[in-house]
């Protein structure tokens, strides 16, 4: 990418987020679908499922999302994470002064992006709100679609454990009906027992395979090992995962969709 095109993408990434994160408190319901206290806004994340602009539909990337709460929104556009204030006037959606990451991220359809800006920059949006899903809509017609982010399942899903160095290869799977846990330490498989109760998980002693790596994916490994032979408490916030064992180790990840 060269470097006139970068300026353009992370320019267009810092216009769409206070358009996106505009959604702050309620105060009125303007009907059915509208947003009103029985319809919130707030309090929820919104996973960005497309945009459609001047006819054209854009699937959004993996992780695109907003949360709205206390007159402020956070979120991620798919590349870059935001933040900004935020309000709402009844069901109508006003900007607010933000803050955005800078990065050009690989494989990531960063033109989404810049399709949102051009869609909301300096226009007002309708908030409709129906069940799961949230419409923004401009005057023109042109949508943003977004659906209410469910928690991931602890079991069944591959957690893709947040370390330095890892590059993503760090992932712990958890199987409910084997009572297994089972992934890559960075370097090393691994699986080990583990049971699932009252916000904890008793995990037993690690077998793994006996690869040397570079000392920073080693390092990572004696980290992780740690999560080991013991009980972990463990909460689960939305796509992500907090695991902290008795002597201190924590870690964190984030589901793989």
């Amino acid at each position: 990418m060269d470097r006139q095109k970068q300026r353009m993408t992370l320019t267009a990434a810092a216009m769409l987020v206070p358009l996106m994160a505009a959604c702050g408190s309620e105060k009125a319901d303007g009907g059915s679908g509208s947003v009103g206290a029985d319809k919130p806004v707030t309090g929820v994340r919104w996973n960005v499922d497309s945009v459609t602009a001047d006819g054209t539909t854009q699937k959004a990337p993996t992780g695109a999302h907003v949360t709205i709460d206390k007159g402020r929104a956070e979120g991620s556009l798919g590349c870059n994470n935001f933040s900004a204030e935020a309000t709402v006037d009844g069901d109508r959606v006003r900007l607010g002064k933000t803050r955005s990451t800078e990065m050009a991220c690989e494989n990531k359809p960063m033109e989404f992006e810049t399709t949102l800006a051009r869609v909301f920059s300096d226009q007002e949006l309708k908030a409709k709100v129906d069940d799961d899903h949230l419409t923004l809509t401009t005057d023109a017609g042109d949508t943003v679609r977004l659906t209410k982010a469910e928690d991931a399942p602890l079991a069944g899903t591959k957690w893709t454990i947040m370390t330095p160095n890892a590059d993503g290869r760090a992932h712990l799977t958890f199987d409910a009906k084997k009572g297994t846990v089972s992934g890559s330490l960075g370097c090393n498989k691994v699986n080990a027992k583990a049971t699932v109760s009252d916000g904890h998980i008793t995990v037993g002693p690690p077998a793994t395979t006996r690869m040397m790596c570079e000392d920073s994916l080693m390092d990572g490994e004696k980290t992780l090992l740690r999560l080991f032979d013991g009980k972990l408490k463990y909460g689960v916030d939305h796509q992500t995962l907090t695991l902290t064992s008795e002597n201190g180790t924590s870690v964190r990840a984030v589901a793989e969709r």
